[in-house]
C-alpha cells in the first residue's frame, strides 16, 4: 500500500491553541508495522508533508490509523486521530492501483473534533500476489475498431420521470 500524507487543516493543541510547528503523522496498519512523516517546522495548524509511505497491509487489517502528533519540548502529543476503512479504498469496483484521494475527520483522546487530515491511498498488487492476465480474442467490428477486453457496467439510478403523451 502507498498513502501519502498531504496535509492537514484545522490541528488544535488541547482543542483550543493552534499548533505553532513541529508536526508529524504516524500511519499504523496494525500494532507490529508502522511509518512516520517528518515534522513539518514551519505548517502549525495547517501543516503540510505530501510524503509518500510505502507499507504491508495485513490481509486482515480492516483500519488504517492515522495519528497527527506534536513535537514538543518535554514529550510529544497526540493531536488527533483517524481510523481509516480499508474498505475505503480497497476492493469493490475500483481497478488495481487506482488513487484515492481521501480526508478524514480527526478526533483527540477526549473524541473530539481536532482538525482533518488529507491522504491519497494506492494499492500496489506484488506480482506474486496478481493473478495471470487471460488473453481475450481480438474482434474486429464495423470500421476496424478493436473491441477486445472487458467492460466493467455499475447501474445508476435515475431521478427522472417518462412521461407519456
Amino acid at each position: 500500500m502507498e498513502i501519502t500524507v498531504i496535509s492537514a487543516e484545522g490541528l488544535r493543541v488541547n482543542s483550543r491553541k493552534p499548533v505553532k510547528k513541529n508536526a508529524y503523522v504516524v500511519v499504523r496498519t496494525d500494532s507490529k508495522n508502522s511509518e512516520m512523516t517528518r515534522v513539518d517546522t514551519e505548517g502549525g495548524s495547517f501543516s503540510t508533508w505530501n510524503q509518500k509511505l510505502v507499507m504491508n497491509l495485513p490481509a486482515q487489517a480492516r483500519f488504517v490509523t492515522v495519528e497527527v502528533h506534536c513535537k514538543g519540548s518535554s514529550a510529544d502529543r497526540v493531536i488527533g486521530t483517524a481510523r481509516v476503512p480499508v474498505s475505503d479504498f480497497s476492493g469493490g469496483l475500483t481497478p488495481e492501483s487506482y488513487l484515492h484521494f481521501l480526508s478524514y475527520r480527526l478526533r483527540d483522546e477526549k473524541g473530539e473534533r481536532n482538525g482533518i487530515v488529507n491522504l491519497s491511498v494506492r494499492m500496489k498488487v506484488s506480482v506474486m500476489a496478481a493473478p495471470q492476465q487471460r488473453t481475450w480474442p481480438e474482434t474486429v467490428v464495423g470500421g476496424g475498431w478493436d473491441c477486445s477486453g472487458v467492460v466493467v457496467g455499475v447501474p445508476v439510478h435515475s431521478s427522472y420521470r417518462t412521461v407519456q403523451v
